[in-house]
């Protein structure tokens, strides 16, 4: 990834640059905001870290930021005083305390790549899939997706998603065929629209891929839990194996916006012989 460090404090520049090089990553300096904004009009970056001090509003340079680029950044806010949720209203994706503890910068840098490359595959026009059956389309998932993004940056509102899917589906295309791994999909895709609540919406996001979107949840671990209702309904299923061979992975991983965080995984394996929760 391509990121850009705005901090006067070269202490702290030194210590991301020291710890994300060595993970591959592409760092540019700059400790001059103004000189960080004309740089952005110029150069795209995957991921920004900026501390506003010495302002105590970081709205405005997000703001800038947001205004200067033609992508969209993963935008993490270095500071000693505020808090994450402060951090999101302020419109970043995420905060980094300082004193800065480099232990996270990898699970950051992980959350950035996740909610960037999922921008960029849910835009990606090239491969749609048709509303059907109560699963909406991928591109008017897309709508709903860019919605859920910008309340995040007005509101500072969290959304979540829960990805069900065919972990090892191009596995089983190859070892199967074509009709086994469709037949699976089709079985997953039939199971999901009768276990969602009436309320939720569901897309279809990938070839043996689904999505729901949930938005304001009523109560911190409301999303959690509809998570784990999903994976539980999911184990008791016995027919989506379309032969004696053939073995389906299918899960279920839970995800925020706008942080990118994983908060959940669980893999369930399907096979003639029944199911197991292989992991989570």
């Amino acid at each position: 990834m391509k990121i850009l460090v705005v901090d006067r404090d070269t202490l702290s520049t030194q210590l991301i640059k020291s710890k994300l090089e060595v993970m591959g990553h592409i760092i540019t300096e700059e400790p001059v905001k103004n000189n960080a904004l004309e740089l952005l009009e110029k150069e795209e970056f995957d991921t920004i870290f900026f501390d506003p001090a010495p302002l105590n509003n970081a709205r405005p340079i997000v703001l800038g930021i947001r205004r200067s680029v033609k992508n969209y950044p993963y935008i993490v806010l270095m500071s000693q005083d505020m808090n994450q949720e402060e951090a999101i209203r302020s419109g970043a994706n995420d905060l980094l305390a300082k004193p800065l503890d480099a232990s996270k910068l990898e699970d950051m840098v992980g959350n950035a790549q996740r909610i960037t490359s999922l921008i960029t595959r849910m835009g990606d026009e090239k491969e749609d899939f048709p509303s059907a059956g109560g699963v909406i389309a991928k591109s008017a998932f897309n709508q709903l997706f860019l919605s859920a993004i910008d309340r995040a940056d007005r509101y500072g509102e969290q959304s979540f998603l829960v990805f069900i899917g065919i972990k090892n589906y191009q596995e089983l295309l190859s070892m199967d065929g074509p009709h086994a791994a469709a037949y699976s999909t089709a079985k997953l895709s039939q199971y999901l629209v009768r276990l969602r609540r009436q309320s939720d919406i569901i897309a279809q996001t990938g070839q043996s891929e689904y999505c729901l979107m949930l938005q304001r949840p009523q109560y911190e671990t409301e999303p959690m839990e509809a998570a784990n209702r999903f994976a539980d309904a999911l184990g008791q299923l016995d027919d989506i194996a379309s032969s004696d061979n053939a073995t389906v992975d299918v899960h279920v991983t839970l995800l925020d916006v706008p942080v990118g965080t994983k908060h959940i995984e669980h893999i369930i394996r399907y096979d003639k012989q029944g199911v197991k929760k292989a992991g989570n």
